[in-house]
């Protein structure tokens, strides 16, 4: 069979090696027909096959993110961007400044900001947003999304009052007087999803500058962890528009909450099964996050000692609904990042599998930032899929980052266990979690193999026995997440008889010092076998 195309480099990474070879790629079509050395390739030329010699540059399956936000990630990319808000006052300015460019936008959004950068760590409240924008209503999620922060306006046209009743594991923070300050934890989010619904030119904006972001970072494949605490983001029936016109240029595979409705599960899982657009199975948080004391710790946190973090739901609970779950043969995802919220997940599936029996359910841990090494062979032996997102441990430098306030020096070593995972031969796979960070896979693959912040520091990395090789991190980028996906058959690697989704960089960070991996960029991203950016 003559390919339509060949991709030939003196660096092509397959994701079956350690290291790149000089060798080829044969497409026809959708089709992988060929990989090999060079020598090779002259057997897939016909008159009519377009070779792309692409020099050093290094080629690698197309990176699969095992962990992301899709129709969040769109909405923070979409409105107010509040990143790099320095102060609560600042930021404020910031979005009254977004609100006077866009006067015909009812609601005013915005995303990124994070209390724990500016200084003092204080809360903010309405009244600094009431006085930059009184009478439209703002609703800001914080960088986590796990917070949100409102004017008094929003606070009205939502309903929020001092009468409203708290969600299980959220909080309407309140002043002296018990009125809302302007400020939702966790669960209590829920109450603002009212300002995300959009109306159809929106979502087709939003929707197209997120594929077009995707394709940039050469993200071909990507897990959409739809829910959120309280909350859910994103709709399969508008990602299913886009694949039946032909738009869809990011393989989407997509999480259901896990609340025990199996049949509304059951009827994503018979009507989404394509190609492009899979139901993935389940999702539910266990705890929250250290930042804000909320993710569940096996011991009190170092700077409260009387504070652990709890779970949203009692065990038991839990127990049922995986259990349940589990014996319809459903792939289920916790959100754990405390160490105690790691093993409370890692017993609800050994407990799920006792009562039903064995089978190849690859279900996952989220996060994993702070784990006990008495779990670290837990996740091989039960066959959990451990899914990290590296970027999560980045900081200013190791001088601000506030898990060595929260855990204390000797738990802080344990954080993002990478490297002791994957000597314990766990199945990792990585992701962004985007937009929580940012989405391109340079910064994860960079912080995976070096450990290092944002000024250089430390000096040979933070907990250097967790770094992990340029190839492994690549792996986990790829290979390992189409394994956690079911995908194994048909995408992850370079090779015969898969699916034609390659990237090619702008250089081979194999060939450089670490550092480089920052400065390397996406040149060429194919899905199907078609060019989807660069070129």
């Amino acid at each position: 069979m003559k390919a339509d195309k060949i991709i030939v480099s003196t660096a092509l990474f397959t994701g079956n090696a350690s290291f790149p070879i000089d060798g080829f790629a044969a497409i026809k079509r959708d089709m992988i027909i060929g990989v090999g050395p060079r020598s090779e390739m002259e057997v897939y030329k016909g008159s009519g096959t377009e070779v792309w010699d692409v020099g050093s540059r290094l080629v690698v399956p197309g990176f699969h993110d095992f962990h992301l936000h899709w129709f969040l990630g769109a909405m923070f990319e979409g409105f107010c961007q509040l990143t790099f808000g320095s102060t609560e006052d600042l930021t404020a300015k910031m979005v009254a400044d977004y609100a006077g460019k866009h006067p015909d936008e009812e609601w005013v959004l915005g995303f990124g900001w994070h209390h724990v950068r500016w200084p003092g760590q204080t809360l903010p409240t309405r009244h600094s947003l009431d006085k930059y924008i009184p009478h439209r209503p703002v609703v800001l999620l914080n960088e986590e999304a796990h917070s949100a922060w409102l004017n008094t306006a929003a606070l009205e046209k939502l309903g929020i009052n001092r009468d409203s009743p708290e969600p299980p594991f959220g909080k309407i923070e309140k002043d002296d007087s018990g009125e809302p300050t302007g400020f939702l934890y966790e669960t209590a989010v829920q109450y603002v999803v009212e300002a995300f619904h959009f109306d159809e030119n929106v979502k087709l904006r939003l929707m197209n500058g997120m594929l077009k972001k995707a394709s940039s970072y050469g993200i071909t494949s990507v897990s959409d962890m739809l829910p959120l605490p309280g909350y859910t983001l994103g709709d399969p029936s508008f990602y299913q528009e886009f694949e039946e016109k032909g738009k869809l240029t990011t393989r989407i595979h997509f999480l259901d909450v896990l609340d025990g409705d199996l049949e509304r599960s059951i009827g994503y899982r018979n009507k989404y099964h394509s190609d492009k657009l899979q139901f993935s199975g389940l999702k539910q948080f266990l705890d929250g996050v250290p930042l804000t004391y909320t993710g569940y710790l096996l011991q009190p946190y170092a700077d409260r000692p009387a504070e652990t973090g709890g779970t949203i739901y009692e065990p038991d609970v839990y127990r049922q609904l995986i259990e349940d779950a589990d014996r319809q043969g459903f792939r289920i995802r916790l959100h754990a990042c405390g160490d105690a919220a790691v093993r409370m997940g890692l017993d609800l599936y050994e407990h799920a599998r006792d009562v039903n029996g064995s089978r190849d359910s690859r279900h996952t841990i989220e996060h994993i930032e702070v784990c006990s090494p008495e779990d670290f062979v837990r996740f091989q032996k039960l066959g959990v899929i451990a899914s990290i997102q590296p970027e999560h441990l980045t900081s200013g430098s190791m001088d601000t980052h506030a898990y060595l306030d929260r855990l204390g020096p000797e738990r802080a070593r344990y954080t993002w266990p990478i490297g002791s995972l994957q000597q314990h031969n766990a199945s990792i796979a990585f992701g962004t979690d985007f937009p929580i960070v940012d989405l391109n896979p340079m910064l994860g693959l960079y912080r995976a193999v070096t450990r290092k912040h944002e000024d250089g520091t430390p000096h040979g990395g933070w907990n250097p026995k967790e770094k992990i090789s340029l190839a492994h991190a690549l792996i986990h980028y790829t290979k390992s997440p189409s394994y956690g996906n079911f995908r194994e058959n048909d995408l992850g690697t370079i090779e015969a008889g898969k699916k034609a989704d390659l990237v090619v960089l702008d250089r081979n960070p194999f060939a450089w010092e670490a550092e480089a991996i920052l400065e390397t960029n996406v040149w060429l991203t194919i899905m199907d076998g078609e060019i989807v950016f660069g070129k």
